[in-house]
């Protein structure tokens, strides 16, 4: 994405509902301010559209570039949600990021303890669970979900496993 794709980010997500995530309703306002701040390219994220034959279906950004573990936000239109395109594209976006990215080691993502489907999403995709944050998620209302947080590394993208550890201390 570049500044040519602001119009198409604001529109995106303004018509749009992402109800596991911080904001779920975007105003023009705060999607407009989203994109000003650089969060969809910048030397520390990326952002990308998600293209499907029903054209663009969502957005996947790709952030803390520079680390040797960043993270991606994950956006599907609400038409597309369910129709099976999570792991394809979060196992796209592993490419990517072990493809063009030699510094990186792991590859991380976060969601809602509530979020069953994107849960669902990593583990297919060769992810594992590595925490569970009481309470880390704001949902509104002074109210708080649990984020729980996934992780592939580059050894275990690269041979196809998923090298577990001891969870029970």
């Amino acid at each position: 994405m570049t500044a040519a794709d602001a119009g198409g980010i604001v529109d995106f997500l303004t018509s749009n509902t992402f109800p596991f995530h911080v904001i779920a309703d975007h105003t023009q306002e705060s999607a407009r301010a989203a994109v000003a701040s650089g969060r969809f390219w910048n030397e520390e994220s990326q952002g990308y559209w998600v293209e499907a034959d029903a054209g663009r279906i969502g957005l996947v950004v790709v952030k803390d570039l520079q680390d040797d573990t960043p993270m991606f936000d994950l956006r599907l239109a609400g038409t597309h949600r369910g129709r099976g395109y999570g792991v394809p594209v979060v196992k796209a976006t592993c490419d990517l990021v072990f493809t063009t990215l030699p510094h990186v080691r792991r590859f991380e993502g976060q969601t809602r303890e509530d979020n069953r489907a994107m849960r669902r999403v990593f583990l297919r995709s060769g992810f594992l669970k590595e925490a569970h944050y009481r309470l880390g998620w704001p949902i509104g209302g002074n109210r708080y979900a649990a984020s729980v947080a996934y992780a592939i590394l580059r050894s275990d993208w690269e041979s196809g496993t998923v090298t577990p550890f001891e969870w029970d201390d």
